[in-house]
């Protein structure tokens, strides 16, 4: 009975989690973009015309969501103008009047290399996903090509290297760097995605087909 129990209470759990992470996901948003907006632009200015405008509870999140989609809005409508000349401008004068200001020119530079490391619009980071022996011979883990390894990184090799990121199981965000020799990289027909779906899961789960 006990045994039963505790089998409905894990499915249970496992059939509501996604539900409450996305929830999670969403208030997220709403405490960190929305409230932040509503906080000094859209509160002060409805209490403008109506004292009685509800400063917490359901008001307050209904106000929070809305200034937060169009703090969303904002950020999309900035993103459809980069794509045109005048906007391509603008950005760039704003960028070099940021980048002579003292200390927060190098805080916003170095940001912004993080930012277009990881950007979609350049080359994905995680080119294939590869296999290579690691932490010893004979032992395997699933890595990720991120590029070839050039200049002082090669070292005095004549072989191609190769630049191979190896995630930690279950947080991906942590791994190791390592230039290995191209001959000892085994590259998957796994896409990028799926490997990192099997490095979360611990293996778990793992592509449906796998090419031979």
């Amino acid at each position: 009975m006990i045994k039963k129990l505790g089998n409905y209470f894990f499915s249970g759990l496992f059939i509501t989690l996604p539900i409450i992470v996305t929830l999670f996901l969403i208030l997220f948003l709403i405490r960190n973009i929305g409230a932040p907006a509503s906080q000094f632009v859209f509160i002060p200015l409805l209490e403008f015309f109506d004292k009685s405008m509800p400063s917490s509870g359901i008001g307050k999140i209904a106000i929070d969501f809305f200034s937060m989609l169009i703090v969303f809005a904002i950020l999309t409508f900035l993103g459809a103008i980069s794509q045109f000349i005048i906007g391509k401008m603008m950005i760039s004068v704003s960028e070099k009047i940021i980048n002579k200001i003292p200390f927060v020119g190098k805080v916003y530079k170095t940001v912004k290399q993080i930012v277009d490391t990881f950007s979609k619009q350049n080359k994905a980071v995680f080119q294939k996903a590869v296999l290579i022996e690691f932490p010893r011979n004979g032992v395997y883990s699933v890595g990720f090509l991120t590029s070839q390894t050039q200049g002082e990184m090669n070292g005095n090799s004549t072989e191609k290297m190769l630049n191979v990121f190896v995630p930690t199981t279950p947080n991906p965000t942590s791994g190791f760097l390592m230039a290995v020799p191209e001959k000892d990289v085994i590259i998957l027909d796994m896409s990028v995605g799926d490997a990192m779906k099997l490095i979360i899961s611990g293996g778990a789960v793992a592509p449906n087909e796998i090419k031979k």
